[in-house]
């Protein structure tokens, strides 16, 4: 007797067949994440350091653009990266 985890697996797989990835596309995605990780680290660095100069000037404006901005920039980057690993993970031919 199968689980219903087991069964919607077994669903899933019939529509979305999982993607074989080669050593090299598992380093080449390795190496985007480590990058996007690096470019979110140095963006966060970066805007942080401007909140914290809004915050002791007590301009609570421009601290919620600041963090407004942050949370954009981080979707963006994100998004930027993901749009590269799907190039990598499709298949050649």
């Amino acid at each position: 007797m199968k689980t219903a985890f087991e069964l919607a697996m077994e669903r899933l797989s019939k529509n979305a067949p999982t993607v074989k990835l080669t050593d090299d596309q598992k380093r080449q995605i390795a190496d985007l994440e480590s990058q996007c990780a690096a470019k979110l680290a140095e963006r966060e660095l970066l805007l942080q350091g401007e909140i914290a100069g809004a915050v002791e000037r007590g301009d609570e404006e421009a601290v919620a653009q600041l963090e407004k901005q942050l949370v954009g920039d981080r979707k963006t980057i994100r998004a930027g990266f993901e749009e590269k690993k799907d190039k990598i993970r499709e298949p050649k031919g």
